[in-house]
């Protein structure tokens, strides 16, 4: 993936800051407005004066209509942690593009605008890679390697290498959705912005793993990606289908009279996972891996106010 982003693509992406509709907590001095009171240009309240305070801050016009010391409150600025939750499962290598291609495209735009806004940006790939999946210890050491730096990535200078990580993912192996967001929320010394990319498609399912994020306070934005032969397949006949995670065969006949019922399947499970996060307040998407990507992140997202 030489180029996981075009360079005319990231200059449109640098225009770009992710909205949060609570403020960010974070202890980290950053450019998102918090509650807590500090150093800023930003006035946010008064407060009586107590000896110690610093008097540079006395507001001296309002002691001279009130004859009372009180003391100018700014707001502080704080980074906004941002997690992005990436589905690196077997499922995910499927298609044409490959679900995993897209959703690694996704996961550097909304990384490089959090940079760019001096967001912190911490990727979650899952599943844990496995030993078998490689030649040799050193092929598991550099994946390894490779995930522990995702996990902590600040600063617009660490764009490139935050990219090249990102290209440098492999995926395989069953997931487990559930467990991978229930971990994710547990590790969180703050919260803030979740972003989870995945074809969903997990037999466990994807709703505990969610009310997770919530519960722990993250503001969670859903995008599920599926393939284009997921959405409409162009194979009939006697088929034998083989679970790309599990090995599990299945023998079929799929006819073309069948073809709009599938479609049907396909839809309600999406219209599910829509119903389940909006009733949450989590931001949801649906996109085929063969969606323009300007299509998804200059129009789709920025509509829905992920960011402006």
């Amino acid at each position: 993936m030489a180029g996981i982003l075009t360079p005319e693509l990231l200059r449109r992406l640098e225009q770009f800051q992710l909205l949060a509709a609570r403020r960010a907590k974070s202890s980290a001095r950053g450019e998102r407005r918090s509650r807590a009171r500090g150093q800023s240009v930003e006035f946010a309240d008064h407060r009586n004066y107590v000896v110690g305070d610093d008097l540079r801050y006395l507001d001296w016009n309002l002691f001279g209509r009130l004859d009372r010391l009180f003391l100018k409150l700014y707001e502080e600025e704080r980074e906004l942690p941002v997690r992005i939750f990436l589905d690196g499962s077997e499922s995910m290598t499927f298609g044409t593009p490959p679900k995993f291609d897209f959703a690694r495209q996704v996961a550097a735009a909304i990384g490089y605008v959090a940079l760019c806004g001096f967001d912190r940006v911490a990727v979650h790939a899952f599943p844990e890679p496995r030993a078998s999946d490689f030649a040799d210890a050193a092929g598991l050491n550099v994946q390894m390697a490779v995930r522990g730096a995702l996990r902590a990535v600040r600063g617009r200078k660490s764009a490139m290498e935050y990219f090249r990580n990102l290209t440098a993912l492999s995926a395989g192996g069953p997931a487990d959705l559930n467990a991978a967001l229930k971990r994710g929320a547990m590790e969180a010394r703050q919260t803030g912005l979740a972003v989870v990319l995945s074809d969903f498609l997990d037999p466990g399912g994807y709703e505990a793993g969610l009310h997770a994020l919530v519960a722990r306070g993250f503001e969670v934005n859903v995008i599920q990606i599926l393939a284009p032969e997921e959405l409409n397949p162009t194979a009939f006949g006697d088929l034998r289908l083989v679970d790309s995670e599990t090995g599990a065969l299945q023998e079929v006949t799929f006819g073309k009279y069948r073809l709009a019922a599938y479609r049907q399947s396909v839809a309600n499970y999406v219209q599910r996972l829509r119903e389940f996060c909006q009733s949450r307040g989590m931001g949801v998407f649906s996109v085929g891996s063969g969606t323009s990507l300007e299509e998804l992140l200059l129009k789709q997202l920025r509509a829905s106010e992920i960011w402006a």
